[in-house]
């Protein structure tokens, strides 16, 4: 991070604003909404500035005297000589100071502020661009409604009262959880908080025995691309106690979770198990009895090759709660940030998935019903046995001439396609150096990546 983020009382403290015209106007505002003591200095004052009766103006040029019993400054005037002494006066002392459009001079900065009060949402580009900070609160303004003012303060009147009742903070946060989530938070979201404090105080004499609830969220993190992953997944990502995550969830997504939840890595590569199969549905099977709330976090959808069915299946034995989460499967993010539609009414009217990596290592496939005519094949975990694959499919009747693909790190950044026909396929891979995780894609459909490519990458 350049800047450190934190939000500081100013109430009933003087605050310097230098500068008379419009931008200074706006910054003594915000001051005055904190509710600071404003004091502005200027040569000349704007017709706003006047307007404004709390604000103390001072027509003068700004000397380093208008600093004494300060506790920040803004300069926000159009001389950078002006705004350049500020800074210096300011840094003298040791006082906060903001310049406006001018990062270099300034030791805080003044965010984009979504006000909800008691609950403050702030956005910084750490000066790099005011205008994208304020384009994001725009999109959280229809998100968090005028309403969420309200849940705060009746959060903030209650919380003594939770307090003293649940001792245990993991317990105290499992009860807020459920009731910012649930049909209480709805009463006071409809302004009927009288329902909302019966429900509440019902809930927490009911609930003080109890102990917590173990569940298990199984959450498909789609192809990679964090932007992929659905509303849902992300609130259940936030509200895990700890994170059992897989080899092909990326760093970016996992750092998506809960920074004070436990991350225990059960990744699989090939011929490479951190933890078997089994050890991972009783360490599931654990956690969750011990009361934690478990965040089972698998690239792609957990149901389509990624033995989520497996973990459930256990979980549904021992009793445990659970819910699944879907997520974009591989074969439909990577295709389309390939550019390759799995269907098209030209090329393919069906499209199958299968697994290049059986459960016995073994590549027995149905071969006659992957070299079907308008068809398109996707083959997940195959690039270990691409050649084999690529041979199978010749000897059962498929053209050596229809185009093929193999993708690498679908969706992310350093994405790279190799496309060519499945007789050239294994070599061009070869030369490549393509890796896992990647994905084999077979059929006419390949033909279009040059015409709908859109995704960078190679």
């Amino acid at each position: 991070m350049d800047f450190l983020p934190i939000f500081m009382s100013v109430k009933g403290r003087l605050c310097v604003v230098v500068g008379g015209g419009e931008i200074a106007h706006r910054k003594a505002t915000v001051l005055l909404e904190a509710g600071a003591v404003v004091k502005a200095v200027a040569p000349e004052f704007s017709a706003e500035f006047a307007a404004a009766t709390p604000i103390e103006c001072v027509t003068q040029r700004f000397q380093a005297a208008h600093l004494d019993g300060a506790v920040l400054v803004i300069a926000a005037t159009d001389d950078s000589e002006v705004n350049r002494d500020v800074s210096q006066q300011a840094s003298a002392r040791n006082m906060p100071v903001n310049v406006v459009d001018s990062p270099d001079l300034c030791t805080f900065i003044m965010p984009s502020i979504l006000d909800r009060s008691p609950l403050i949402v702030a956005f910084s580009s750490g000066g790099t661009s005011p205008v994208l900070a304020r384009m994001l609160r725009g999109k959280l303004e229809t998100m968090i409604p005028q309403s969420y003012a309200r849940l705060t303060a009746f959060c903030a009147r209650f919380r003594g009262t939770v307090k003293a009742k649940v001792d245990s903070l993991p317990m105290r946060r499992v009860f807020w959880e459920n009731v910012l989530e649930g049909a209480i938070a709805e009463q006071v979201l409809a302004g009927n908080e009288a329902a909302a404090e019966a429900m509440l105080l019902t809930q927490l004499e009911a609930g003080k025995d109890d102990q917590p609830c173990g569940e298990v969220y199984l959450v498909g993190a789609g192809p990679g691309d964090p932007d992929l992953l659905t509303f849902r997944a992300l609130r259940l990502m936030q509200k895990a106690d700890v994170v059992v995550y897989d080899n092909l969830v990326s760093k970016e997504i996992i750092e998506m979770t809960r920074r004070d939840a436990t991350r225990i890595f059960v990744g699989k590569e090939r011929a490479n198990h951190t933890m078997p199969q089994a050890e991972i549905n009783t360490l599931l099977v654990r956690l969750a009895k011990e009361g934690k709330r478990v965040l089972r976090l698998k690239g792609g959808d957990p149901f389509i090759f990624g033995r989520g069915g497996e973990e459930i299946e256990t979980l549904a034995e021992q009793g445990v709660l659970f819910q699944v989460v879907p997520g974009i499967t591989a074969a439909s993010g990577v295709s389309a940030y390939a550019g390759i539609p799995l269907t098209h009414r030209d090329y393919a009217q069906s499209v199958i998935f299968t697994t290049g990596h059986l459960k016995d290592g073994n590549l027995d496939l149905d071969w006659p019903s992957l070299c079907r005519p308008k068809q398109t094949v996707v083959i997940y975990m195959g690039l270990g046995a691409l050649s084999e694959i690529c041979r199978q499919l010749l000897a059962h009747g498929l053209s050596p001439n229809i185009p093929s693909a193999v993708i690498m790190n679908g969706t992310l950044d350093n994405q790279k396609v190799v496309t060519g026909t499945l007789q050239t396929l294994p070599e061009q891979v070869a030369a490549a150096d393509l890796k896992s995780p990647s994905l084999i894609i077979i059929g006419d459909v390949v033909k279009l990546r040059d015409k709908l490519t859109w995704f960078g990458g190679v």
